[in-house]
């Protein structure tokens, strides 16, 4: 049964990224705002279909704890869909992509017109600093930078080690970083297509003031996040 609604569900976010896409292409010559009303209406019928047709329901906890001006945001990582809160809840939001997502039709169109940070993974340190640089312009902007400490999608209940991206965005920007903990995986694998029907808990934390040294800075968002997100998973057997 959960094959079935898990593929209906697939097919209706695709379906209407690719139909909301092109019916808006024009909007991309225009304003950006414009095109951030369009993908928050795409999320939030996403959403929907997700809820209706897969019986998985999104949970926004502490977001008393965003800010509206420049920060940084590292947040957990274990399904596509952690992408995507950002852009209902924060203010003005800018993810850290690998530069590859932008060549993707439709999606890629519309993350370039947002002014994401888009990142060439294979430049290393490179790519390192120009990532660095963009961000700390757009934070400057107001912006809120999004990063996924991890650097890929991890298991619920795994403890993956955070790259050296996040430290060296912390360092530079001098701004809060807010952490993000969340429990996705379990309703919506990393791996695979079938979804488990619960409620995907996403809980943002206190910010963390800049200031702090590199070391000190990993070992506190490493724990702030991993501990938890390993609560979030309490919750959901609870």
């Amino acid at each position: 049964m959960m094959v079935m609604r898990s593929l209906l569900f697939m097919v209706w976010m695709y379906g209407l990224m690719a139909i909301m896409g092109l019916v808006c292409l024009p909007l991309l010559a225009g304003p950006r705002v414009w095109v951030k009303g369009v993908v928050k209406l795409w999320i939030r019928l996403m959403h929907g279909g997700l809820r209706h047709i897969a019986g998985v329901r999104i949970q926004i906890e502490g977001l008393e704890n965003l800010p509206t001006g420049g920060a940084l945001i590292a947040s957990k990582h274990q399904a596509m869909i952690d992408v995507f809160w950002p852009w209902l809840y924060c203010d003005d939001p800018a993810l850290i992509f690998k530069k590859e997502l932008g060549w993707l039709p439709v999606f890629g169109w519309y993350a370039l017109k947002l002014k994401n940070v888009m990142v060439d993974r294979a430049g290393h340190a490179t790519a390192l600093r120009g990532m660095v640089r963009k961000a700390r312009a757009l934070a400057q902007e107001g912006r809120q930078i999004i990063i996924y400490p991890e650097g890929t999608r991890g298991q619920p209940g795994e403890t993956l080690p955070f790259k050296p991206g996040v430290a060296a965005l912390y360092t530079q920007m001098d701004v809060p970083c807010v952490p993000v903990a969340l429990n996705s995986g379990l309703h919506w694998p990393a791996r695979g297509l079938v979804l488990t029907p619960g409620v995907i808990r996403v809980r943002i934390l206190p910010p963390i003031a800049p200031g702090l040294k590199r070391k000190e800075f990993m070992r506190l968002l490493q724990d702030q996040i991993d501990t938890a997100s390993k609560e979030l998973l309490l919750l959901d057997e609870g």
